[in-house]
């Protein structure tokens, strides 16, 4: 998911094996319910292909203006190119395989750049992929990952990233069984990745985090978000079986004792991206993973007090969001992206979403 990737920022310092902070109490704005969902209607949806199984969706934009939506197809061990003006299929890229350029069962997507990040759960890798000319150029993670889904990138210095992965690997025959809780600081890996003045790729492992109490680990990831600006990522647990929210981690992997309230989400907690303004605010976009229509919430960035929820007219079932915040002729303030139900993708326009929900107008100026 494409988020605010493009801060200088520091190293992280802290070790993910430092001892988690005794938790503390959501803030009192952070349990108000969240006001009646308004609608919000596309501005397009694709055509269906329901044989590639959409899952998730990020943004590249070429310097003369061309802006590609990119999804991965998990049936189809494939990428689907969309324009993202109209929501036209251009192409497809890939096939099933574990050579480079080839993809089995691909996830996560985000792009830095014109390096493209694929999170390959049965290939068990994060597979990186040079744009436009679709080159891939390495992969990741090998050793480590077990069962990985979805991936936050953070721009340290130019040229180099953290990259936050994370693996929900699960036990039993239907690989339903969630592990230990002693192995669930396992949930979310990060690597070093490098490129140099050639292009070449390089990864190092920095360890993994998660908090192990039964009251706050994270049972089943997939989404993970984060915020440099304010020492925060938010990561989805998926499983209703016990508590569906957004977890709030810091960027040295310490859970803060805080989760967005469960009665924000009547699904799974899925897609999530951030939406920031010029003056340091801005917005979390959460998706509420419904049928016949997705739920987007809307928390304050700083406060996480809940602002609303819009829905749309068609989209429904959602995985994966995007948020594309550059100018483009069809979206002069921005675009939301999301999938609709496994088998296409729509576009929402941020002055929509702005004027709708009454939100501050120099996000979409």
């Amino acid at each position: 998911m494409r988020l605010s990737l493009f801060l200088p920022i520091a190293l992280l310092a802290a070790c993910s094996t430092a001892p988690s902070p005794k938790p503390q109490p959501p803030a009192p704005a952070a349990t108000v319910a969240a006001p009646e969902a308004v609608t919000v209607p596309e501005r397009y949806v694709s055509a269906e292909t329901p044989e590639e199984e959409l899952d998730s969706v990020a943004t590249w934009q070429s310097d003369e203006g061309l802006v590609w939506l990119i999804a991965t197809g998990k049936s189809s061990h494939r990428l689907v190119i969309y324009d993202a003006e109209d929501g036209t299929r251009l192409r497809d890229y890939g096939k099933e395989g574990s050579a480079l350029g080839e993809f089995n069962r691909p996830n996560g997507i985000a792009v830095y750049a014109d390096y493209m990040f694929v999170v390959e759960r049965d290939n068990h890798r994060v597979q990186v992929i040079h744009l436009p000319d679709l080159e891939p150029i390495g992969s990741f993670g090998e050793k480590e990952l077990r069962s990985p889904y979805g991936l936050w990138l953070n721009e340290t210095e130019p040229g180099e990233l953290e990259v936050y992965v994370t693996d929900s690997f699960m036990y039993g025959k239907k690989y339903d069984v969630v592990p230990p809780f002693e192995e669930l600081n396992q949930r979310v890996r990060r690597y070093r990745v490098q490129f140099d003045q050639a292009a070449r790729l390089r990864a190092n492992y920095g360890g993994a985090f998660g908090d192990t109490r039964p009251d706050y680990a994270l049972r089943m990831v997939e989404s993970i978000a984060g915020d440099r600006a304010n020492d925060r990522m938010l990561i989805a647990d998926e499983d209703r079986r016990h508590l569906s929210t957004l977890r709030e981690y810091t960027f040295s992997g310490k859970f803060t004792g805080r989760s967005l309230p469960q009665d924000s989400f009547g699904a799974e907690a899925e897609g999530v991206a951030l939406w920031t303004c010029p003056d340091g605010g801005g917005y979390w976009i959460a998706v509420d993973q419904l049928a016949p229509l997705t739920l987007f919430h809307l928390f304050d960035r700083v406060t996480l007090a809940p602002v609303g929820t819009f829905h749309g007219n068609t989209t429904a079932h959602t995985d994966g969001v995007a948020l594309h915040a550059a100018a483009t002729p069809t979206f002069p303030g921005g675009a939301l992206f999301a999938v609709h139900d496994d088998k296409a993708v729509t576009a929402f326009d941020l002055r929509d979403v702005a004027q709708a929900m009454h939100l501050a107008q120099d996000c979409v100026d």
